[in-house]
């Protein structure tokens, strides 16, 4: 029953109500798992993947205005929420034909050229298939107001424990700070100018003069655009959950660690009953506490730790480690998962409801290679991440990373880094930041090399699911003499998507050093462009009008 402070909203014509705090995605979840999208080449059936505002998987269409990300938005009082990219519904969408017409994929750079009479039909098809929906209708909103620029000693990009303790131990000291975060920030540090549901969008390099080299922009949901000039930065903007290539691997039912949170908040009961946890470290440990009840199998690409194996025993979850998950079945959601022994034997069936991918964590390093910071592969992590000096200092003078963007995953590791920062900054003696996980061969590139030898049978192999690029396609530019990350996703599309390249250009960079026998250091990356999360154009509207040169 809703309580007297509830906000009252239609979606899809029915009304409904939120608590005061809750998104559409919370709401939603608590009555299941909800499909909310169709993919945008093969009109595919997408539920919630990411829960963090990354991912294409749960936009709506709020009042009008498409692309709003259900996981992110609040409703408001009489707002008009409905679904896009469907007809007549995300459950029941008639394009869904084209998935099961092209099963080996649609290649929509090279096909129809014979007949010639073919190619203008196909080319209204494709750009008929390139978008998420209209855009909205113009509005007779007043054009925004420029907002003033904030000026601080030290921004501190990120909220979490980290961010946290660099900002207190620097405003005790008496610089001025703020903090900065997309989510909410709780019990905030005292004497710390705090910036709530705002997003670091674009770093660039310091520029030389002035006492403020780094000029940060941000916008603050929903649309209102700030300019930070500052002295220093401290970035601790964390890490997510990585994706995972199998056969169906973009199934309703398949969701990061990340995803099961954020659909299931405090002690809400999850969106499923049967999971399977993919993992065999800390995360999945983190997901057995969190849903043991509601899992039915852990699986794991390589081994699985005591503690996990602990937990598991104690909740009587069967475990798979060293174990390829071959294929998800099940088109409204997930039903079942095909797995195989990487040590040989026959394939085998488990009945599961939903994948919760928890097997490997991938630093929010945008900003990162946007500043020009020196990046270094680490395989163990299977990522780049920041070279670092003393006092957790990157290459570029006046910005530091911490924690877990930083390589720091142990928490007590990732505040002394912070700590470390904070005192670097301030002029102090610096003492180590702390261990990064050694450095060692990543074990997915084993598990993808043994994969790679299985056929994808009658699904699809999803490499990049914003943009419905198969992993046939890249296999297809290898074969065709394209190298490198960079040259492949031009070719391909791959990570031109909306949540550019997080959840697709890690597996991939992966695979492409198979395929290319090469080191994923030698494979690559791709040039980091502005912004970092498609950000509204009314945002960058309300920013500031940078001063004309003096001649």
């Amino acid at each position: 029953m809703a309580s007297s402070r509830a906000v009252p909203f239609t979606f899809r014509g029915r009304r409904g109500s939120v608590e005061p705090g809750e998104t559409l995605l919370e709401h939603l979840a608590s009555r299941g798992l909800p499909t909310l999208q169709r993919s945008i080449r093969y009109h595919r059936p997408r539920a919630p993947f990411c829960g963090i505002g990354h991912c294409t998987n749960c936009l709506v269409r709020v009042n009008g205005e498409p692309n709003v990300r259900a996981c992110r938005y609040l409703p408001q009082a009489g707002d008009s929420v409905t679904t896009t990219n469907a007809w007549p519904s995300p459950e029941h969408d008639l394009m869904g034909l084209l998935d099961v017409v092209f099963l080996r994929g649609l290649d929509t750079l090279h096909g129809f050229r014979r007949p010639a009479w073919a190619t203008p039909v196909f080319q209204r098809i494709v750009r008929r298939l390139a978008g998420y929906g209209p855009i909205a209708a113009a509005s007779a909103a007043a054009p925004p107001t420029a907002t003033a620029p904030i000026d601080l000693d030290v921004l501190v990009i990120g909220a979490g424990p980290a961010g946290r303790q660099a900002g207190h131990r620097l405003a005790d000291a008496g610089r001025s700070v703020g903090l900065l975060d997309r989510g909410v920030i709780a019990a905030p540090p005292d004497r710390v100018a705090l910036f709530p549901r705002t997003t670091a969008v674009f770093l660039p390099p310091p520029h030389s003069g002035g006492d403020r080299p780094f000029e940060a922009v941000a916008f603050e949901e929903p649309d209102r655009g700030r300019l930070f000039r500052v002295r220093t930065v401290v970035l601790a903007s964390g890490a997510y959950d990585a994706s995972l290539l199998f056969t169906g691997n973009d199934r309703p039912g398949v969701m990061t660690a990340d995803g099961a949170l954020s659909m299931a908040p405090g002690e809400r009961a999850p969106p499923f009953h049967r999971a399977l946890i993919v993992g065999g470290g800390a995360r999945a440990a983190e997901m057995l506490d969190r849903f043991g009840a509601h899992t039915e199998a852990l699986v794991a690409p390589g081994p699985i730790s005591p503690e996990v194996t602990r937990r598991a025993s104690g909740l009587s979850v069967a475990l798979y480690p060293r174990t390829l998950l071959l294929s998800a079945s099940g088109r409204g959601r997930v039903r079942h998962v095909r797995l195989l022994s990487r040590g040989g034997g026959p394939e085998f069936s488990v009945a599961v409801d939903a994948i919760v991918l928890a097997h490997r964590r991938l630093p929010h390093a945008q900003l990162l290679f946007q500043a020009g910071a020196q990046m270094e592969w680490r395989g163990t992590a299977g990522s780049y991440f920041p070279v670092l000096g003393p006092g957790s200092q990157t290459t570029v003078p006046g910005l530091y990373a911490v924690g877990e963007v930083a390589g720091f995953s142990d928490g007590v590791a990732a505040e002394a880094s912070a700590l470390a920062a904070a005192d670097a900054i301030l002029g102090r003696n610096v003492p180590s930041p702390g261990v990064r996980a050694p450095d060692a061969p990543n074990e997915l590139v084993g598990y993808y090399r043994d994969l790679l030898r299985f056929p994808a049978g009658l699904g699809k192999q999803v490499a990049c699911a914003c943009e419905d690029v198969l992993l046939e396609e890249l296999r297809e530019a290898t074969a065709r003499g394209y190298r490198g990350l960079e040259v492949v996703k031009r070719y391909t599309g791959l990570g031109t998507g909306l949540c550019q390249g997080r959840y697709c250009l890690p597996e991939a960079l992966l695979i492409l050093s198979i395929l290319e026998a090469r080191s994923p250091p030698e494979v690559g990356y791709i040039r980091q462009r502005p912004p970092v999360i498609p950000t509204p154009l009314s945002a960058l509207a309300e920013l500031p009008e940078p001063a004309p040169e003096s001649t």
